[in-house]
Protein backbone atom coordinates (compact mmCIF):
# COMPACT_ATOMS: atom_id res chain seq x y z
CA UNK A 1 0.00 0.00 0.00
CA UNK A 2 2.64 2.33 0.73
CA UNK A 3 4.58 2.08 -2.76
CA UNK A 4 1.48 3.79 -4.72
CA UNK A 5 1.92 6.56 -2.71
CA UNK A 6 5.65 7.40 -4.04
CA UNK A 7 4.90 9.10 -7.44
CA UNK A 8 8.81 8.82 -8.27
CA UNK A 9 8.58 4.76 -8.65
CA UNK A 10 8.75 4.17 -12.13
CA UNK A 11 5.33 2.06 -12.77
CA UNK A 12 7.10 -0.74 -14.50
CA UNK A 13 10.64 -2.30 -12.56
CA UNK A 14 11.06 -5.52 -15.21
CA UNK A 15 13.77 -5.39 -17.39
CA UNK A 16 16.09 -2.64 -16.12
CA UNK A 17 19.86 -3.80 -14.83
CA UNK A 18 21.20 -4.05 -11.78
CA UNK A 19 24.74 -2.24 -10.99
CA UNK A 20 27.24 -4.57 -9.68
CA UNK A 21 27.41 -4.44 -6.26
CA UNK A 22 30.87 -6.01 -5.44
CA UNK A 23 32.87 -2.74 -4.82
CA UNK A 24 30.26 -1.40 -2.99
CA UNK A 25 30.03 -4.19 -0.53
CA UNK A 26 33.10 -4.06 -0.40
CA UNK A 27 33.20 -0.54 1.10
CA UNK A 28 30.38 -1.09 3.58
CA UNK A 29 31.41 -1.14 7.29
CA UNK A 30 33.05 -4.55 8.72
CA UNK A 31 31.72 -6.49 11.77
CA UNK A 32 33.58 -5.62 14.65
CA UNK A 33 35.83 -7.58 16.67
CA UNK A 34 33.78 -9.49 19.26
CA UNK A 35 33.46 -7.92 22.70
CA UNK A 36 35.59 -8.77 25.88
CA UNK A 37 32.98 -11.23 26.77
CA UNK A 38 34.62 -14.14 25.72
CA UNK A 39 37.36 -13.68 28.20
CA UNK A 40 34.91 -13.56 30.74
CA UNK A 41 33.35 -16.33 29.93
CA UNK A 42 36.57 -18.76 29.50
CA UNK A 43 37.65 -17.80 33.38
CA UNK A 44 34.03 -18.28 34.54
CA UNK A 45 33.86 -21.30 32.97
CA UNK A 46 37.37 -22.60 34.57
CA UNK A 47 36.20 -22.07 37.91
CA UNK A 48 33.16 -23.51 38.11
CA UNK A 49 34.90 -26.65 36.92
CA UNK A 50 37.17 -26.54 39.69
CA UNK A 51 34.36 -25.62 41.77
CA UNK A 52 32.82 -29.10 40.65
CA UNK A 53 36.04 -30.75 41.27
CA UNK A 54 36.69 -29.45 44.99
CA UNK A 55 32.80 -30.31 45.76
CA UNK A 56 33.77 -34.13 46.24
CA UNK A 57 36.77 -32.97 48.47
CA UNK A 58 34.88 -30.74 51.14
CA UNK A 59 32.41 -33.41 51.30
CA UNK A 60 35.14 -35.60 52.06
CA UNK A 61 37.11 -33.66 54.11
CA UNK A 62 33.28 -32.51 56.62
CA UNK A 63 33.37 -36.18 57.05
CA UNK A 64 36.54 -36.31 58.49
CA UNK A 65 35.92 -33.88 60.34
CA UNK A 66 32.84 -35.01 62.05
CA UNK A 67 34.02 -38.33 62.57
CA UNK A 68 37.30 -37.94 63.80
CA UNK A 69 37.50 -34.12 65.63
CA UNK A 70 35.77 -34.82 68.49
CA UNK A 71 38.13 -38.25 69.39
CA UNK A 72 40.63 -35.14 69.42
CA UNK A 73 39.08 -33.05 71.50
CA UNK A 74 38.58 -35.74 74.27
CA UNK A 75 41.65 -34.86 76.32
CA UNK A 76 39.42 -34.68 80.00
CA UNK A 77 42.38 -36.80 81.82
CA UNK A 78 45.17 -34.65 81.01
CA UNK A 79 43.15 -31.29 81.86
CA UNK A 80 41.55 -32.76 84.64
CA UNK A 81 45.47 -33.62 86.00
CA UNK A 82 46.93 -30.23 85.20
CA UNK A 83 44.62 -29.19 88.11
CA UNK A 84 45.68 -27.28 91.22
CA UNK A 85 45.71 -29.04 94.30
CA UNK A 86 43.52 -27.69 97.31
CA UNK A 87 43.17 -29.70 100.85
CA UNK A 88 40.84 -27.92 103.01
CA UNK A 89 43.67 -25.35 104.35
CA UNK A 90 45.78 -28.41 105.18
CA UNK A 91 48.89 -28.98 104.74
CA UNK A 92 49.39 -33.05 105.19
CA UNK A 93 50.04 -35.09 102.17
CA UNK A 94 48.04 -37.83 102.85
CA UNK A 95 44.96 -35.23 102.98
CA UNK A 96 46.03 -33.56 100.03
CA UNK A 97 46.16 -36.71 98.32
CA UNK A 98 42.34 -38.00 99.34
CA UNK A 99 41.00 -34.43 98.75
CA UNK A 100 42.30 -34.79 95.24
CA UNK A 101 41.26 -38.08 94.54
CA UNK A 102 37.98 -37.16 95.73
CA UNK A 103 37.85 -34.12 93.79
CA UNK A 104 38.89 -35.94 89.95
CA UNK A 105 36.37 -38.45 91.11
CA UNK A 106 33.51 -35.95 91.36
CA UNK A 107 34.63 -34.43 88.46
CA UNK A 108 35.12 -37.78 86.34
CA UNK A 109 31.46 -38.68 87.11
CA UNK A 110 30.04 -35.54 86.49
CA UNK A 111 31.93 -35.05 83.33
CA UNK A 112 30.76 -38.88 81.44
CA UNK A 113 27.21 -38.30 82.93
CA UNK A 114 26.78 -34.61 81.46
CA UNK A 115 28.66 -36.19 78.44
CA UNK A 116 26.31 -38.86 78.12
CA UNK A 117 23.20 -36.79 78.39
CA UNK A 118 24.54 -34.80 75.75
CA UNK A 119 25.07 -37.49 73.93
CA UNK A 120 21.84 -39.05 73.83
CA UNK A 121 20.03 -35.45 73.27
CA UNK A 122 22.03 -35.00 70.41
CA UNK A 123 20.82 -38.52 69.06
CA UNK A 124 17.19 -39.21 68.70
CA UNK A 125 16.75 -37.82 72.70
CA UNK A 126 15.99 -41.33 73.53
CA UNK A 127 14.97 -39.59 77.60
CA UNK A 128 13.44 -36.62 76.09
CA UNK A 129 15.36 -34.09 77.84
CA UNK A 130 14.06 -30.86 77.23
CA UNK A 131 17.88 -29.37 76.73
CA UNK A 132 21.33 -30.39 76.50
CA UNK A 133 21.42 -28.45 79.82
CA UNK A 134 20.88 -30.71 83.02
CA UNK A 135 19.84 -28.78 86.07
CA UNK A 136 22.29 -28.60 88.79
CA UNK A 137 20.19 -30.44 91.55
CA UNK A 138 19.73 -33.37 89.02
CA UNK A 139 23.46 -33.80 88.20
CA UNK A 140 24.30 -33.09 91.89
CA UNK A 141 21.98 -36.30 92.83
CA UNK A 142 23.30 -38.37 90.42
CA UNK A 143 27.24 -37.68 91.26
CA UNK A 144 26.53 -38.28 94.85
CA UNK A 145 24.37 -41.62 94.28
CA UNK A 146 27.59 -43.01 92.54
CA UNK A 147 30.72 -41.56 94.06
CA UNK A 148 28.83 -41.21 97.29
CA UNK A 149 30.34 -37.60 97.84
CA UNK A 150 28.99 -34.92 99.71
CA UNK A 151 27.35 -32.35 98.81
CA UNK A 152 30.12 -30.07 99.81
CA UNK A 153 32.66 -31.93 97.45
CA UNK A 154 30.03 -31.51 94.66
CA UNK A 155 30.31 -28.06 95.26
CA UNK A 156 34.26 -27.58 95.78
CA UNK A 157 34.16 -29.27 92.18
CA UNK A 158 32.31 -26.87 90.70
CA UNK A 159 34.66 -23.90 92.74
CA UNK A 160 36.90 -25.91 91.05
CA UNK A 161 35.58 -25.65 87.72
CA UNK A 162 35.14 -22.05 88.02
CA UNK A 163 38.32 -21.23 89.16
CA UNK A 164 40.05 -22.78 86.78
CA UNK A 165 42.00 -21.00 83.22
CA UNK A 166 41.67 -25.18 81.36
CA UNK A 167 38.88 -26.25 79.42
CA UNK A 168 37.42 -29.13 81.18
CA UNK A 169 34.59 -29.73 78.75
CA UNK A 170 31.89 -28.25 81.37
CA UNK A 171 30.13 -25.21 81.19
CA UNK A 172 28.54 -23.51 84.16
CA UNK A 173 25.43 -21.87 83.05
CA UNK A 174 23.12 -19.54 84.88
CA UNK A 175 19.69 -18.60 84.67
CA UNK A 176 20.11 -16.84 81.67
CA UNK A 177 22.10 -19.30 79.44
CA UNK A 178 23.89 -16.81 77.66
CA UNK A 179 25.32 -14.90 79.95
CA UNK A 180 28.56 -15.38 82.01
CA UNK A 181 28.60 -17.14 85.97
CA UNK A 182 30.57 -15.58 88.43
CA UNK A 183 29.58 -17.72 91.60
CA UNK A 184 28.45 -21.26 92.49
CA UNK A 185 25.14 -19.82 93.76
CA UNK A 186 24.48 -18.61 90.23
CA UNK A 187 24.71 -21.96 88.06
CA UNK A 188 21.55 -23.03 87.69
CA UNK A 189 22.30 -26.10 84.98
CA UNK A 190 25.25 -27.49 83.73
CA UNK A 191 26.29 -28.83 80.00
CA UNK A 192 29.10 -31.01 78.48
CA UNK A 193 30.90 -29.19 75.86
CA UNK A 194 31.49 -32.42 74.13
CA UNK A 195 28.73 -35.24 73.55
CA UNK A 196 29.49 -38.75 74.21
CA UNK A 197 27.74 -40.23 71.04
CA UNK A 198 28.15 -43.54 69.62
CA UNK A 199 29.91 -44.34 65.94
CA UNK A 200 26.73 -44.77 64.43
CA UNK A 201 25.13 -41.72 65.52
CA UNK A 202 28.65 -39.41 65.03
CA UNK A 203 28.67 -40.81 61.89
CA UNK A 204 24.68 -39.79 60.80
CA UNK A 205 25.42 -36.19 62.42
CA UNK A 206 28.83 -35.87 59.95
CA UNK A 207 26.49 -37.14 56.70
CA UNK A 208 23.71 -34.39 57.56
CA UNK A 209 26.25 -31.47 57.96
CA UNK A 210 28.12 -32.25 55.15
CA UNK A 211 24.73 -33.13 52.61
CA UNK A 212 23.50 -29.75 54.34
CA UNK A 213 26.91 -27.86 53.37
CA UNK A 214 26.77 -29.67 50.68
CA UNK A 215 23.72 -28.84 49.34
CA UNK A 216 24.16 -24.84 50.11
CA UNK A 217 27.31 -25.30 48.26
CA UNK A 218 25.47 -27.11 44.94
CA UNK A 219 23.10 -24.24 44.66
CA UNK A 220 25.77 -21.41 45.26
CA UNK A 221 26.99 -23.48 42.04
CA UNK A 222 23.87 -24.27 40.55
CA UNK A 223 23.15 -20.41 40.78
CA UNK A 224 26.94 -19.59 39.11
CA UNK A 225 26.46 -21.96 36.73
CA UNK A 226 22.89 -20.44 35.35
CA UNK A 227 24.64 -16.78 35.29
CA UNK A 228 27.10 -18.18 32.94
CA UNK A 229 24.64 -19.78 30.85
CA UNK A 230 22.63 -16.92 30.80
CA UNK A 231 25.45 -14.76 29.89
CA UNK A 232 26.46 -16.70 26.90
CA UNK A 233 23.43 -16.60 26.17
CA UNK A 234 22.98 -12.99 25.96
CA UNK A 235 26.04 -12.61 24.46
CA UNK A 236 25.18 -15.03 21.65
CA UNK A 237 22.13 -12.73 20.79
CA UNK A 238 24.32 -9.82 20.83
CA UNK A 239 26.61 -11.29 18.62
CA UNK A 240 24.23 -12.64 16.62
CA UNK A 241 22.01 -9.09 16.69
CA UNK A 242 25.20 -7.27 15.48
CA UNK A 243 26.01 -9.35 12.51
CA UNK A 244 22.15 -8.92 11.60
CA UNK A 245 22.48 -5.04 12.15
CA UNK A 246 25.82 -4.86 9.76
CA UNK A 247 24.01 -7.26 6.91
CA UNK A 248 21.05 -4.52 7.04
CA UNK A 249 23.39 -1.91 6.78
CA UNK A 250 24.67 -3.54 3.61
CA UNK A 251 21.53 -3.43 2.00
CA UNK A 252 20.24 -0.31 2.59
CA UNK A 253 23.32 1.10 1.08
CA UNK A 254 22.96 -1.37 -1.59
CA UNK A 255 19.42 -0.35 -2.62
CA UNK A 256 19.67 3.54 -1.75
CA UNK A 257 22.80 3.18 -4.67
CA UNK A 258 20.52 0.88 -6.56
CA UNK A 259 18.37 3.63 -6.48
CA UNK A 260 20.94 6.88 -7.14
CA UNK A 261 22.08 4.81 -10.51
CA UNK A 262 18.57 4.36 -12.10
CA UNK A 263 17.66 7.54 -11.17
CA UNK A 264 21.35 8.67 -13.12
CA UNK A 265 19.80 6.86 -16.49
CA UNK A 266 16.45 8.52 -16.13
CA UNK A 267 14.44 5.10 -14.42
CA UNK A 268 13.64 7.00 -11.36
CA UNK A 269 11.91 10.42 -11.11
CA UNK A 270 13.92 11.57 -8.21
CA UNK A 271 17.12 11.09 -6.36
CA UNK A 272 16.38 9.61 -3.26
CA UNK A 273 13.70 7.13 -1.92
CA UNK A 274 11.80 6.97 1.32
CA UNK A 275 13.04 5.25 4.44
CA UNK A 276 9.84 3.30 4.94
CA UNK A 277 9.97 2.43 1.30
CA UNK A 278 13.04 0.81 2.22
CA UNK A 279 12.07 -1.29 5.16
CA UNK A 280 8.79 -2.75 3.33
CA UNK A 281 11.58 -3.93 0.37
CA UNK A 282 14.14 -5.05 2.55
CA UNK A 283 11.68 -6.77 5.28
CA UNK A 284 8.56 -9.70 5.32
CA UNK A 285 5.60 -7.62 6.69
CA UNK A 286 5.35 -11.43 9.26
CA UNK A 287 9.52 -10.30 10.20
CA UNK A 288 9.14 -6.26 10.94
CA UNK A 289 8.23 -6.54 14.38
CA UNK A 290 10.80 -9.10 15.16
CA UNK A 291 13.41 -7.34 13.14
CA UNK A 292 12.44 -3.74 14.62
CA UNK A 293 15.50 -3.26 16.62
CA UNK A 294 17.89 -4.72 14.18
CA UNK A 295 16.55 -2.02 11.59
CA UNK A 296 16.57 0.97 14.15
CA UNK A 297 20.22 0.25 15.08
CA UNK A 298 20.48 0.19 11.31
CA UNK A 299 19.05 3.48 10.53
CA UNK A 300 21.06 5.17 13.33
CA UNK A 301 24.35 3.36 12.31
CA UNK A 302 23.88 4.69 8.92
CA UNK A 303 22.64 8.45 10.49
CA UNK A 304 25.97 8.38 12.09
CA UNK A 305 28.71 6.72 10.27
CA UNK A 306 27.90 6.81 6.51
CA UNK A 307 29.00 9.92 4.86
CA UNK A 308 27.29 8.50 1.38
CA UNK A 309 23.75 8.37 2.67
CA UNK A 310 22.19 11.53 3.62
CA UNK A 311 18.79 11.92 5.21
CA UNK A 312 16.15 14.35 4.35
CA UNK A 313 12.52 15.29 4.55
CA UNK A 314 10.56 15.99 1.38
CA UNK A 315 6.90 16.41 0.99
CA UNK A 316 5.47 13.46 -0.78
CA UNK A 317 2.13 13.43 -1.89
CA UNK A 318 1.09 15.87 0.56
CA UNK A 319 2.86 14.26 3.55
CA UNK A 320 6.47 14.82 5.22
CA UNK A 321 7.81 12.00 4.85
CA UNK A 322 11.80 10.83 5.47
CA UNK A 323 13.98 10.14 2.70
CA UNK A 324 17.04 8.68 2.23
CA UNK A 325 19.44 10.17 -0.90
CA UNK A 326 22.31 9.21 -2.34
CA UNK A 327 25.56 11.70 -2.00
CA UNK A 328 27.85 10.89 -4.80
CA UNK A 329 31.66 12.32 -3.51
CA UNK A 330 32.34 15.64 -5.27
CA UNK A 331 35.62 14.40 -7.45
CA UNK A 332 33.80 11.86 -8.65
CA UNK A 333 30.65 14.10 -9.72
CA UNK A 334 33.78 16.43 -11.52
CA UNK A 335 35.60 13.74 -13.09
CA UNK A 336 32.43 12.47 -14.51
CA UNK A 337 31.55 15.89 -16.16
Amino acid sequence: GLIRRFPWRASSDGGYGVTPRTALLRSAPRQQPEGKGKGLEYYLSHFLCLASVVLLLIFLGILVVKMVGSGWLDRRDESFNLLPVDCDKSSDDFCQAKQRDMTMAVLHELYNYLSVQAGNFECGNPENLKSKCIWVSEAKDHVMNVTGSSPQKFEAALHWILNSNKDLGIWLKGRDLAGPVSSVEEVFCLESARPQMGLGCRFRRAVVTAITNLFLFFWSLITLWGILIFLRYRWRKMEEEEQAMYDMVKKIIAVVHDHYKEWERNLERYPYVGIFHVRDSLIPPQSRKKMKRVWERAVDFLASNESRIQTESHRVAGEDMLVWRWTQPSYLSDSEH
